[in-house]
């Protein structure tokens, strides 16, 4: 299977993917900005720097992460075997803090050392990458303060004990919604006061240029490791890749390694909450507007005058109003089809893995699960057989147990 170079998505201009991304922020952040595109050259792209980042994923990390064929799930999603043949799963669950946002966090920390930075700052909905910042700052030896919304505190409850015990400060974000972009927000205000010695690590591939590039180069081991599996256990590509897409790292970083390959059919899953013809569901690139959002332009759920309103999902990680400009560029480019899952589907999809294969799964990571039936249907309409589908399992469900347990076992 050849690439076909004319499908691969190409920035127009730096900063922009199509005409999506770009840098809308306060003249405070042009200078931090400026100098971290200069540190992607001079320091990320080095031999030396992917050299050290490389052996804290192979030793530190666990890297490479299993590339699982789960036949029991695959047999529980399609019993005829009319539509799928084979499933398989890309185990960032496996990853060491539990799921995919610890490769990035210890890029940027470690990119923020090499920068000659002194403290950290973050956001997080989930808590994932609230724990994978604490995680590589306490390795690495330096303070770090991560924003969470106080909804997600609550809901999160496990993330925030952990991030503490690694000793970082927590701080409780009130304002708005309560959840993952009001702590954006707070984040975004706290860099602006510390420019100088502070590094702010975005978890998604969001935000300000380079932040979308800068996190999906990071991300992109998950979709170099993952065709490479392929190749060996497989024997070729995958028919269909499928994500989980609220920021979209995990998803960018499985897709990019495929984009060139025309025959690879590829899927992102929003967050349709309590669907999306309700006005409680988190389905930006599903139902959103072309926007301006933490520092990009990208899709983002607005109102009529295009004041951002508030996103909803089971899952906190999805629960955000924007979407990273790759990704909108992606949808308009149609190189990648966008679904959604509501709650609902989300917590049957947490059940029916659980049970066929013993993997308990993150409610971000079960929306991309619901949909593997449709998928495979769709693509085994259009080629005529059963195909082989690969999931990124982005992380694992011992953060939403409270949930889960409540929902799933009342």
């Amino acid at each position: 299977m050849q690439p076909h170079a004319s499908r691969v998505l190409e920035v127009d201009s730096p900063g922009y993917f199509g005409r999506f991304g770009g840098r809308f922020v306060a003249e405070t952040l042009i200078a931090p900005l400026d100098e971290l595109v200069l540190a992607m050259v001079n320091i990320v792209d080095t031999h030396a720097f992917q050299a050290e980042w490389r052996s804290l994923l192979l030793h530190y990390v666990g890297r490479p992460t299993p590339l699982t064929e789960t036949a029991r799930l695959a047999k529980a999603i399609d019993p005829s075997g009319k539509s799928l043949s084979r499933l398989f799963l890309k185990r960032e669950d496996l990853c060491h803090t539990g799921a995919h946002k610890i490769n990035n966090a210890l890029g940027q920390v470690l990119l923020a050392t090499k920068m000659g930075k002194t403290r950290i700052v973050a956001e997080t909905g989930a808590g994932q990458h609230g724990v994978a910042t604490a995680t590589a700052c306490a390795m690495l030896g330096l303070p770090c303060i991560v924003y969470m919304g106080e909804e997600d505190v609550g809901r999160q409850a496990p993330n925030v004990g952990r991030m503490k015990l690694l000793g970082a400060e927590v701080r409780s974000v009130t304002a708005g919604s309560r959840t993952l972009k009001d702590a954006m927000n707070e984040a975004i205000r706290d860099w602006v006061s510390n420019v100088a010695t502070t590094h702010y690590c975005i978890g998604s591939a969001a935000g300000p240029h380079p932040y979308p590039e800068l996190v999906a180069r990071f991300q992109s081991v998950i979709g170099d490791e993952a065709k490479l599996q392929s190749e060996t256990q497989l024997g070729n590509l995958p028919d269909a890749l499928i994500a989980c897409v609220g920021g979209g790292s995990n998803a960018i970083g499985l897709f990019r390694t495929f984009l060139s390959y025309e025959s690879i059919a590829i899927f992102g899953v929003e967050a349709s909450g309590q669907g999306i013809e309700t006005n409680h569901h988190a389905a930006t690139l599903t139902k959103g507007r072309i926007g301006v959002l933490h520092g990009s332009k990208s899709y983002v759920l607005c109102d009529e005058q295009g004041q951002i309103t508030e996103a909803h999902s089971i899952s906190a990680g999805l629960d955000y109003p924007g979407v990273g400009p790759e990704h909108a560029a992606l949808k308009e480019s149609k190189r990648v089809t966008y679904l959604s899952t509501t709650d609902d589907e989300a917590l049957a999809a947490v059940s029916q893995a659980a049970r066929s294969e013993g993997i308990i799964l993150a409610l971000e990571t079960a929306h991309a699960f619901a949909r593997i039936g449709d998928v495979a249907r769709s693509c085994a309409s259009e080629r005529g057989r059963a195909v082989n589908v690969l999931v990124s399992c982005s992380g694992r469900g011992d953060k939403d147990l409270t949930t889960l347990l409540s929902r799933l076992l009342p």
